[in-house]
């Protein structure tokens, strides 16, 4: 074998190890990009419920009507401030519909936006026009970025103003700089807002337009920063995920990920050297492999020469290949060891990440599928086969509701707009009380159920509606408890071609300081730790959703009401409603 068959060896070996190794870094990088794409999901959209929680604040839609009020504006900065303190956002404020701040979180702070015109955001703009908006960029004031999302504030169907929360990605970025690799978040006008590389920030990864750096410096999205393009060059694709580029004159595999509703796109830079440092080792091995079996060739046509000659070739020649292949299985070994402690360590850390959401999403149907067969087999030793099997038939829809957490995993920190249908009374009361019948058997509450007809369904989404019950049963279970006389009525009807929905519970009245604000966040008359007072208010607001209202009174001489009036799902439920 000559010169250019090793050389083709060594080429070919190169090629093959190279791709391999690539592939293997490329499958690595998919895994941990969908760990942090939806870690980065998750950090955007878990204050999305704070901005329309301020519609259900009086004190602020009256300050939206009086805003130069010094008193109404003091107690929405209080307001706004134990808010933002209790939720964990950066800031949470309120604008005019002119784009004047009116109050904020952060109003003692040089930086507060209130009395600010910030009507050249364009968040202000899409809350006013479309209802939501969504922004990222530098604070004007603050000077420290971070995510915007705004809502409309409506009374009587009438925008009054828009309040706004900002998010702090820092964070996340910060958790970047201990990951392997280099992590680069480009927002929807192809620019770097998030990098764990800080002279990549603030660069796009092309020139962009004069009507771009325009609109930029119209938004003041980007601060100061210069919009100096990157050196990026892409050397070819490897699939629809994965690309060979060239960034500042180094060579990269480019992973990338969208995100954010498909507005950004996360991309992660694995250096190419260690893929080609395997590629060397195993173009070296091929050629010694190459030249041993060449050598063992040459061995054997030294047989056919003098016995002397052959004996003294054969000896030295044997020696020189066992020294070889001895090299070749110790650099094998090392080459194979290193590989397997980098995927082994990459693992383990995508595995920690998943794990600990896995554990809060299972946690619930687990629970109560623990209490369902404890109380089956209990049943099951006193010969109650009918209430054991009505146990067990209870952990069914557990089961699939674990299955379809598993199902959406992924989908989950995309939040999407929820699923509306049509859905019985009854058969969401039935699974609501289900899954409290522990606490009722423990309480020995009675519990009542009428719906009328049986068959009365209604447009909603069965999940949050069934949220909506447990919150109401649960509450009047808590106010059961030391209670003489424990009783619970929960009553369906068609009621002036709607829905009418009422939960009754025999236990004291609402202190009159707290029925009007009952459904205001974070009023509660439970004592300290028993609640945080925002079960009401988000039950309200999913009642609203549905098109309904929840209303509450006490009734004489005990117990309390809470009553849902909803429209009709499909028409009338009886013929003469």
């Amino acid at each position: 074998m000559g010169v250019l068959g090793l050389g083709g060896v060594a080429w070919l070996a190169h090629d093959m190890a190279l791709q391999h190794a690539l592939l293997r870094m490329q499958e690595e990088a998919a895994r941990q990009l969908d760990v942090e794409a939806a870690r980065l999901d998750g950090q955007i959209l878990r204050l999305d419920y704070l901005p329309p929680l301020l519609e259900t604040s009086p004190d602020v839609m009256r300050l939206l009507d009086a805003p130069t009020d010094p008193a109404l504006r003091d107690s929405v900065n209080r307001y706004l401030e134990s808010l933002n303190a209790i939720a964990g956002s950066d800031t949470l404020y309120v604008l005019d519909l002119a784009g004047t701040g009116l109050a904020a979180a952060d109003f003692a702070r040089p930086s507060t936006p209130i009395g600010r015109d910030l009507s050249y955001r364009p968040y202000l703009r899409d809350a006013l026009e479309k209802g939501r908006g969504a922004f990222y960029g530098v604070g004007i004031t603050s000077a420290r970025a971070g995510y915007y999302i705004s809502y409309a504030l409506k009374k009587n169907g009438s925008t009054r103003g828009v309040s706004t929360v900002k998010v702090d990605l820092q964070p996340v970025e910060a958790e970047w700089r201990s990951l392997p690799g280099e992590m680069l978040l480009f927002d929807e006008h192809g620019i770097v807002i998030l990098t764990s590389h800080d002279a990549w920030r603030y660069r796009p990864r092309v020139a962009l337009s004069d009507a771009e750096r325009l609109e930029a410096a119209r938004a003041h999205r980007y601060g100061d920063a210069g919009l100096v393009p990157l050196d990026w060059r892409e050397i070819g694709r490897i699939d629809a995920r994965a690309s060979q580029v060239s960034l500042e004159g180094r060579s990269y595999l480019a992973s990338d990920q969208v995100l954010n509703r498909g507005r950004w796109r996360l991309v992660l830079l694995h250096d190419e050297q260690p893929a080609e440092t395997v590629a060397r080792w195993s173009s070296a091995s091929a050629v010694l492999a190459a030249v041993a079996i060449v050598l063992a060739g040459y061995v054997a046509a030294l047989r056919r020469r003098g016995i002397r000659q052959r004996l003294a070739n054969r000896e030295a020649l044997q020696a020189a290949y066992e020294s070889l292949e001895a090299k070749v299985q110790e650099r094998t070994a090392e080459l194979r060891a290193a590989q397997a402690e980098l995927v082994h360590a990459e693992k383990l850390a995508a595995l920690g990440q998943m794990s600990a959401g896995l554990v809060h999403e299972f946690n619930q149907p687990l629970a109560a599928m623990r209490t369902l067969s404890d109380n089956a087999v209990v049943l099951l030793e006193r010969e109650r086969h009918g209430e054991a099997r009505d146990n067990l038939v209870r952990i069914g829809p557990l089961v699939e509701r674990i299955a379809r957490l598993t199902n959406q995993l992924r989908g989950f920190a995309y939040k999407s707009q929820a699923s509306f249908g049509v859905v019985r009374v009854r058969d969401v009361v039935d699974r609501s009380l289900a899954l409290l019948s522990e606490r009722t058997r423990k309480l020995n509450v009675e519990v009542v159920v009428r719906v009328e007809p049986d068959a009365l369904e209604l447009e909603a989404e069965p999940t949050r509606l069934e949220q909506v019950f447990i919150n109401l049963i649960g509450n009047a279970l808590d106010a059961l408890e030391g209670a003489e006389r424990r009783k619970i009525e929960v009553v369906a009807t068609p009621w002036h071609g709607g829905r009418c929905i009422v939960v009754r519970n025999s236990g004291p009245p609402i202190p009159p300081d707290i029925l009007p604000r009952l459904f205001e966040p974070f009023v509660t008359s439970k004592p300290p730790g028993k609640g945080l007072g925002l079960g009401l208010t988000i039950s309200a607001h999913i009642v609203r959703e549905f098109g309904g209202r929840l209303r509450a009174r006490n009734l004489s001489p005990s117990g309390v009401e809470f009553s849902m009036d909803f429209p009709s799902a499909s028409g009338p439920a009886t013929a003469d409603e």
